[in-house]
């Protein structure tokens, strides 16, 4: 129990958020593949920015030249010169924002594969603490606000950084003390925006929260869509969504609120500071420090300076608010599995199928034991059946083989190697799974058969789909194995479900089988062609079999039998029937109720 309480422990830690400083430097990691691009758009963002700082001063040039001396000639060669400088600037804009967007979506392209292909690592465990519309919202809305920031918020902060900074550098010039009286308003728009921001960004995190709520619910509901309208609950699901939903837009309109003050007080401190820069400037004209021209140019480089303040700040409000986004998609790449390779795991080389179960104990939490000092040795090529009530460990049982989780102490012995000691590829490579319920991919029945072994040729595939009864159904189909089975494969019944599963562990050619009896559902004539399928893949390999209906198991050499989690009897059919135990109860329950069905 003590490892199971410190393993928690270890659990939340992976789960910590970094600091803000190593989330800004891991997100400026995934920048550095595209150097080239980048530098091409800091060269575009760069001219933009200086020559977007000419216009003013043509306007100088104009107020106190071309005016007072009435100097057309002037006038058109500046004209000229101006429109040059504008279509140079619009060529550099379009270098920076088309490098700069072809950076953000391939940094759309490498995180959503880098947490795609993270999330197949984690273990069962990280999937059943979670829902699944959760995972899909991190992945496709969080990553899209990343890219946001890597990008498009990182470029305009640049550019207005470089912005203002060139205007404060040519209004110094103009001007030194009219300069100094605008940069004493600074601090101020800086405390503003710094308090709004870290709100936005509390706020913001709880918009992405909430709406990952309602897609969980969606994702749910149209999982489910059957049982929604068996059970008459369409309303029910839509007054769900609906909450889910007005959730969200409460804690959006919390941030729109705070959006809302930020802009129009930013633009108020801005504002006010023109109008004291006209009247500061005013009196510099009056007592000739300053002219006309300058004035004038002086007040557009001061709009200039107040939109780029504004713009910085404006873009520091998103970013924060973008924290929220980048936190949740870092909280899955920092989760680390439960179950890993050991360092100098090996490859489990093709196996005859012995397995042993040596003290085994497993508990999902500290205080939900599952499974108690299970001891069982399996001879390779035997067909072991286990069975018990609800609750025993049966499934989980079968999900500590595949190393789906590691047991809490004991350990598990194929063809005498533990198997925490080779690689969780090779040692699953071996195993074949045919669940109870069969989930088909949405794909054709050629993709899901190929499933169990992708390089199949079209022989072995067809060989596969013969062995399990499924050939003469396919092929009366529309389009054969090109035929798509829909979501869930929900286009076929669920015997030809399980048979199209039966084709796919068949191509895989496993030594080790787990069965989780797939026809207790099924029609008797569906069950006659499954069973016969099970035959043939059951044929000279290790089998085990859940088995809920007990008249199947006389095709078990053995039977072990769970309860609470301990193997209270092992025999064959005829011995524990002897030995009227558990087993007999069961077995004369089932039949009874049998009996009772046959009657009515």
């Amino acid at each position: 129990m003590m490892r199971m309480r410190t393993r928690g422990r270890k659990s939340q830690k992976d789960r910590e958020v970094p600091a803000v400083p190593m989330q800004w430097r891991r997100l400026l990691s995934y920048l550095a593949g595209y150097k080239l691009r980048l530098l091409a758009a800091t060269i575009g963002l760069v001219f933009a920015a200086a020559l977007s700082l000419v216009f003013p001063a043509v306007i100088q040039q104009v107020v106190d030249s071309v005016f007072s001396d009435a100097d057309v000639a002037l006038l058109d060669a500046i004209t000229l010169a101006l429109l040059a400088v504008f279509l140079l600037r619009s060529l550099a804009s379009f270098v920076q924002t088309y490098n700069m967007n072809y950076v953000g979506e391939k940094i759309v392209v490498d995180m959503r594969c880098q947490l795609y292909a993270h999330l197949q690592t984690l273990s069962l465990r990280y999937y059943a603490d979670r829902r699944v519309g959760e995972l899909i919202s991190r992945l496709s809305s969080d990553v899209t606000v990343v890219r946001t920031v890597l990008t498009g918020n990182i470029a305009t902060v640049l550019q207005q950084a470089l912005t203002l900074i060139g205007a404060v550098a040519v209004m110094f010039w103009l001007n030194w003390r009219l300069t100094l009286f605008i940069i004493v308003l600074m601090p101020l728009v800086v405390v503003v925006g710094t308090v709004l921001g870290r709100a936005i960004q509390r706020t913001s995190t709880r918009v992405q929260d909430e709406l990952a709520g309602a897609t969980v619910v969606a994702e749910e509901v149209l999982q489910n869509i059957r049982e929604v309208k068996s059970f008459v609950r369409e309303q029910y699901e839509i007054n769900r969504f609906a909450s889910a939903i007005d959730l969200a837009f409460r804690a959006a309109v919390k941030l729109l609120t705070v959006r809302s003050v930020f802009g129009p007080i930013i633009a108020f401190i801005a504002f006010s500071g023109l109008a004291l820069i006209l009247w500061f400037g005013g009196r510099e004209v009056l007592d000739g420090r300053l002219t006309a021209g300058e004035l004038i140019a002086f007040l557009i480089y001061g709009l200039t300076v107040a939109g780029s303040f504004a713009g910085v700040i404006g873009v520091y409000s998103q970013l924060q608010e973008a924290l929220g986004a980048t936190k949740r998609v870092f909280e899955i790449l920092d989760t680390q599995p439960d179950v890993q390779d050991a360092p100098h795991a090996r490859k489990l080389e093709p196996v005859q199928g012995t397995i042993a179960l040596r003290s085994l104990s497993f508990a999902y939490e500290a205080e939900q034991v599952v499974l108690r000092d299970i001891n069982l040795e399996i001879a390779a090529g035997e067909v072991i059946a286990l069975v018990g009530p609800s609750g025993a460990g049966k499934s989980t049982l079968f999900n500590l083989i595949p190393r789906f989780y590691d047991p809490d102490s004991g350990a598990i012995l194929v063809d005498g190697c533990d198997i925490r000691q080779v690689t969780q590829a090779s040692l699953r490579e071996q195993i074949g799974i045919v669940p109870q319920e069969t989930l088909l991919f949405g794909g054709s029945i050629r993709e899901n058969i190929l499933y169990g072994k992708l390089a199949a040729s079209e022989t072995e595939l067809v060989a596969a789909a013969r062995s399990a009864n499924a050939h003469d159904f396919i092929s009366q189909l529309p389009r054969g194995y090109d035929t798509v089975v829909g979501e869930r494969g929900i286009k076929l019944s669920g015997g030809q479900r399980q048979r199209v599963a039966i084709a796919r562990a068949l191509l895989k050619d496993p030594a080790i089988l787990l069965l989780d009896e797939a026809t207790s559902s099924l029609d008797s004539e569906s069950e006659q062609l499954v069973q016969e399928a099970l035959g043939r893949l059951m044929r000279n390999r290790t089998t085990l079999i859940i088995a809920h209906r007990l008249s199947t198991v006389r095709v078990a050499n053995r039977i072990a039998v769970l309860d609470a989690g301990r193997i209270i009897e092992l025999g064959t059919h005829a011995d524990l029937l002897a030995a009227r135990g558990l087993y007999a109860r069961l077995y004369a329950m089932q039949f009874r109720e049998s009996d009772l069905l046959a009657t009515t």
